[in-house]
């Protein structure tokens, strides 16, 4: 073969995957492309970012997600009331799930309400016209998500998009993009999810930080602020350093970019009955994120067990159509914009 026939090989073969991918830029309070319906005050435009952005992150890392104490204004059993009352939609939601349209209620009660707190790369699936559609996407950091039992993102919550794992061969650095950008977006600062092993089990509580990145507290899985813990300290690799660089200065990076990538909890896999902590330091060494135990918390702050199989809606049947609090707790307070404005489009 000529060389410079092998040259141009080699270029489409290195080049493949990475080199033309187009990523759609997705902001806090807009609904996006595509969207499913339409959901207000799901967004946090003020929020305080984490200190690790970028690279891989498993989704039971403490601090990775956010919310507000006892408030969730992503309401999973709306969501299921809508599907039911349009099959179509339902069935391309269900088909971008994996699952059957009949499982929907099941599917979303094992949800969990988080706000983004970094900009993250997902795939984000719509529907135009009859039809699904989908494509990469960077959602905003303050956005609301729904997480599935192992850290997933798996709604958009202002438009009640699916939302799955993105292909691993897209490359956040060498993409182009479309959609408004934002103060300090970079795909160097994109974050990959990874969902936590299922050997190890469900999550049984996700550890999450306020929006001011003051406190931490623990929302046991499949709640909607109700049951969330006490108010504790900040996780450690969240805590501001009393000196040198912040954790985020090491984890910028994108795996495989040829930059210093973010530890993973998975690269010591935590033993039985470890549990980790709101506050404290960790003995011996780098504060790499721990794993939540499946078995329960075992420190402060990190509230109640999550009951072992939340039950859908009884028969499956249509959820109360109401966005409200879940029984017994209090009104939650709108995870939207602070000025208590509305947020974009109109509620169900």
């Amino acid at each position: 073969m000529p060389f410079a026939a092998v040259l141009a090989a080699a270029a489409t073969v290195a080049g493949c995957g990475d080199a033309g991918a187009t990523i759609t830029r997705l902001t806090v309070g807009t609904p996006g492309p595509d969207p499913y319906t339409l959901m207000s005050n799901t967004d946090q435009r003020r929020i305080e970012p984490g200190r690790r952005a970028g690279g891989t992150r498993r989704g039971d890392s403490p601090g990775l997600y956010g919310g507000t104490r006892r408030a969730a204004s992503c309401d999973p059993r709306r969501l299921v009331a809508f599907l039911q009352a349009n099959p179509d939609k339902a069935r391309a939601w269900a088909g971008a799930q994996g699952i059957e349209p009949g499982g929907i209620a099941r599917f979303v009660a094992r949800l969990t309400p988080v706000l983004l707190r970094t900009d993250t790369l997902v795939t984000n699936h719509g529907y135009r016209d009859g039809k699904a559609t989908g494509g990469p996407a960077v959602l905003q950091a303050g956005m609301g998500v729904l997480i599935n039992e192992y850290g997933e993102p798996a709604v958009k919550c202002n438009c009640g998009n699916p939302l799955t794992r993105p292909q691993k061969k897209i490359s956040t650095r060498n993409a182009s993009y479309t959609g408004a950008s934002w103060d300090g977006f970079g795909g160097r600062r994109v974050t990959r999810i990874e969902p936590r092993n299922e050997r190890e089990g469900a999550v049984a509580v996700f550890v999450l930080v306020d929006p001011d990145a003051t406190i931490g507290f623990g929302r046991p899985r499949a709640t909607t602020g109700a049951d969330d813990g006490p108010a504790g300290t900040l996780p450690p690799t969240e805590a501001a350093p009393t000196d040198g660089p912040s954790p985020g200065d090491s984890g910028s990076a994108e795996p495989g970019s040829g930059g210093p990538a973010t530890p993973l909890p998975g690269d010591s896999e935590p033993g039985a009955g470890t549990s980790p902590s709101l506050g404290g330091t960790p003995g011996g060494g780098d504060p790499a994120d721990p794993g939540v135990p499946s078995d329960g918390p075992g420190a402060p702050g990190y509230g109640q067990t999550p009951p072992a199989s939340p039950a859908p809606p009884a028969g499956e049947g249509p959820p109360p159509a109401s966005m409200g609090p879940g029984t017994g707790g209090p009104p939650p307070a709108s995870l939207g914009p602070p000025s208590g404005r509305p947020g974009p489009g109109s509620p169900f």
